[in-house]
C-alpha cells in the first residue's frame, strides 16, 4: 500500500512499504527510486514518478482513505505529463478498479488514442460519465463508448437518440450492450437509410423474427438469404408479401417526403434533449457541436431547454435581422462570447444566412453574466412581440 507524507511545502515525498522480492521491478518500483524521483523537480522525473506510483498502486491498491489524496497527486502530475506518458498511464489504468474517478474522467476526454483504453475498459466509468463523453467528445470517442462491453440500456438509448451512422454501426456490432427490444427496433428503422447497419443487425442476437421480416423489405439478396436461414421463414411467402407492399405504395412528391423526414428528425432531437436534460447531462457544448454538425433543430431545442426559453422565442432569434437576440440567448446558457462569432458564421451557412447582420456586434461590448444575458434576451423578445402587435 502507498502512503503519502509531506516534506518541504512544494516537494511531496512518497514513502512506501517494502515490496516483496518476487514482484517485477517494472510493475512496482523500489522505494528508493520513488523517493529520488519525488525530490527531483524535472519534467522527466515527474513523469517517471507518475508511472511509478501507478505501478505501485496497481500491485498494492490503495485504501479508500488514501484514494482521495492519491487522486490529487495523480491529477497534478497527469495534467503536466507529455502525451506518451498520458497514453501509458491510460493503458495502465484501463482495468484498475482503484483508479481515481477524476483522473479516469480526465483521460476519457483526452485525445482518442489516450482515451480509448479507458473508454473501452475502465470499470470506474459510470453511465453519467459515458453520457458526458457522448455529448462533449469527438465522433471517435462516441464510437469507443458504443463498443464498450456491457454498456447499459440507458447509454445505448443515448447512442441511438444521437443517430450518428458510424456510432450506430459500432453499437450494432456490440452484442454485449444492454439494448432493449425497443432499441433494436429503432436500429432496424435506422437501417432503412443506413445500409451499413443491415449486415450486423441480421446477425444481432436480439433481432426478433418480426423485426427481421421488416428488414427483409429493404435488404439485398444475400441478407435476405441470411434472414431466411436464421429464422426459417417461408421465403416465397415473405417475398410475395414484400412485393405486394412495394407494389401498393404511392410515392409522395419529394417536398412532402422531405417534410415528413424533417418532422421525424425534429421530434427525435426533441426527445434527445429532454432525456439529456432529465439526466442532468445537457451542456452548452452540445449546442456548439450541433452547429458544427449542421443540426439546426438540435441546436434550437437545446438552446430552448438550457435557457428556459420558449421554442417560439428561439425561432424568432434564429430568423431575426440582427444577431443580438441570439447572442444574449447563447450567453445565457454559458457559450463564451469569444466563441459566438464562429458559431454565428457556421449557423448562417445552413440557416439561410440568418440571423442577419444588422446592428453592431454586441458581443464586443464586454462579458455578460448568464443571468443578465437571460434578462436581456427576454426583454428583447418581449419588445419585439409588442412591436408586432402594434403593427397588426
Amino acid at each position: 500500500m502507498c502512503r503519502l507524507v509531506t516534506g518541504a511545502p512544494e516537494t511531496p515525498v512518497v514513502l512506501v512499504q517494502p515490496v516483496p522480492a518476487s514482484r517485477n521491478a517494472d510493475a512496482a518500483p523500489r522505494p528508493s527510486e520513488l523517493l529520488a524521483l519525488a525530490r527531483n523537480s524535472s519534467t522527466e522525473a515527474r513523469q517517471r514518478l507518475l508511472l511509478g506510483v501507478a505501478a505501485l498502486c496497481d500491485s498494492s491498491p490503495p485504501s479508500e482513505e488514501l484514494s482521495s489524496v492519491l487522486g490529487e497527486v495523480f491529477l497534478t502530475l497527469a495534467r503536466r505529463a507529455e502525451r506518451e506518458v498520458r497514453k501509458a498511464l491510460s493503458e495502465r489504468l484501463a482495468h484498475a478498479e482503484w483508479a481515481p474517478a477524476a483522473l479516469v474522467n480526465l483521460l476519457a476526454l483526452d485525445e482518442i488514442e489516450i482515451a480509448r483504453p479507458i473508454l473501452e475498459c475502465s470499470p470506474v466509468l459510470q453511465d453519467d460519465d459515458l453520457l458526458r463523453v457522448l455529448i462533449e467528445a469527438s465522433l471517435e470517442h462516441q464510437i469507443a463508448v458504443a463498443r464498450r462491453p456491457g454498456i447499459s440500456g440507458r447509454v445505448a438509448d443515448a447512442v441511438i437518440d444521437q443517430a450518428e451512422p458510424a456510432v450506430l454501426m459500432a453499437l450494432s456490432t456490440n452484442h454485449s450492450a444492454g439494448i432493449s427490444l425497443e432499441g433494436v427496433r429503432r436500429l432496424v428503422e435506422h437501417s432503412r437509410r443506413i445500409a451499413a447497419l443491415r449486415g450486423p443487425l441480421t446477425r444481432h442476437p436480439r433481432l426478433t423474427e418480426a423485426l427481421a421480416e421488416q428488414m427483409y423489405q429493404w435488404v439485398g439478396t444475400a441478407l435476405r438469404q441470411s434472414i431466411v436461414a436464421r429464422f426459417n421463414v417461408d421465403e416465397q411467402a415473405l417475398g410475395a408479401a414484400v412485393n405486394e407492399v412495394v407494389g401498393g405504395i404511392v410515392h409522395p412528391p419529394p417536398p412532402a417526403k422531405a417534410a415528413v423526414d424533417q418532422g421525424e428528425r425534429d421530434e427525435m432531437e426533441r426527445r434527445l434533449i429532454n432525456k439529456l436534460q432529465a439526466a442532468g447531462q445537457l451542456r452548452a457544448g452540445l449546442l456548439i457541436r450541433a452547429v458544427r454538425e449542421k443540426r439546426l433543430s438540435l441546436f434550437a431545442h437545446g438552446l430552448s431547454a438550457l435557457g428556459g426559453f420558449t421554442d417560439e422565442q428561439v425561432r424568432r432569434a434564429l430568423s431575426a435581422p440582427s444577431p443580438e437576440a441570439l447572442y444574449y440567448a447563447c450567453a445565457a446558457v454559458g457559450i463564451d462570447r469569444a466563441v459566438f462569432p464562429t458559431l454565428l458564421a457556421e449557423l448562417r451557412k445552413f440557416n439561410d444566412f440568418l440571423p442577419g447582420d444588422q446592428g453592431e456586434p454586441v458581443w464586443l461590448r464586454g462579458a455578460l453574466s448568464q443571468g443578465s444575458a437571460s434578462r436581456a434576451f427576454k426583454a428583447l423578445m418581449a419588445a419585439s412581440q409588442d412591436q408586432q402587435r402594434t403593427v397588426v
